[in-house]
């Protein structure tokens, strides 16, 4: 009788082990505000973007360049810093600009620098592998006129379980033969008050 309850108690232990708990998933539309946690979110992303984009497609410098050189300036996107104090995934952000600016018409794109490996990695070994008529050439990539660049950091100011988070986004567009910086946006318009329920004194 007793290995019999030490059995069925043994069962009900690994049931209860194995056994997943949900409070509760529900879908909601894509562009509701979501503010859970208090941290850098999707609705952050779309405000920033929106703006700096459209401050870039129109910067005089890409209208001067089209102008002068009959063609629309080539892009690429150089590397958007996280220089915040929490985790943020700023290569959806960079990815957003290279998206606008390619569907803006205004500039051309080129492959990144990690992107660009891959390609001529797959363009060597067509040198090898593929037919004559249809290896393509090497040495006739086109070069970059323009490098987009940025950085997110944060400004926090807390005390007693309250906090404030001000989120400052930049964007700058840089002549890469010269380094002159074309333009520069900047977005400071985020900031959040958290308060924190279960803080100690």
């Amino acid at each position: 009788m007793k290995r019999f309850f030490i059995a069925v108690s043994a069962c009900f232990f690994l049931a209860a082990c194995t056994s997943t708990s949900t409070d509760g998933v529900s879908r909601i539309d894509a562009g509701t505000v979501t503010d859970l946690s208090g941290y850098w979110n999707d609705t952050d992303v779309k405000i920033v973007a929106e703006s700096l984009i459209n401050e870039c497609v129109n910067a005089p410098a890409i209208a001067a360049f089209q102008y002068g050189k009959k063609r629309a300036p080539v892009v690429i996107v150089g590397t958007f810093r996280n220089q915040s104090d929490e985790h943020i995934d700023t290569s959806i952000l960079s990815k957003k600009f290279e998206i606008a600016l390619i569907n803006s018409g205004k500039v051309d794109f080129v492959a990144s620098a990690s992107e660009r490996t891959e390609i001529r990695q797959e363009r060597n070994e067509q040198q090898t592998y593929s037919s004559e008529s249809t290896a393509k050439s090497i040495g006739n990539e086109t070069g970059a006129d323009f490098m987009l660049i940025g950085s997110v950091k944060t400004i926090v100011d807390s005390i007693s379980g309250k906090s404030a988070r001000t989120y400052y986004v930049t964007a700058e567009l840089i002549d890469v033969e010269t380094n002159r910086k074309l333009w520069a946006g900047e977005n400071s318009e985020i900031k959040k008050v958290i308060t924190r329920s279960n803080v100690r004194y």
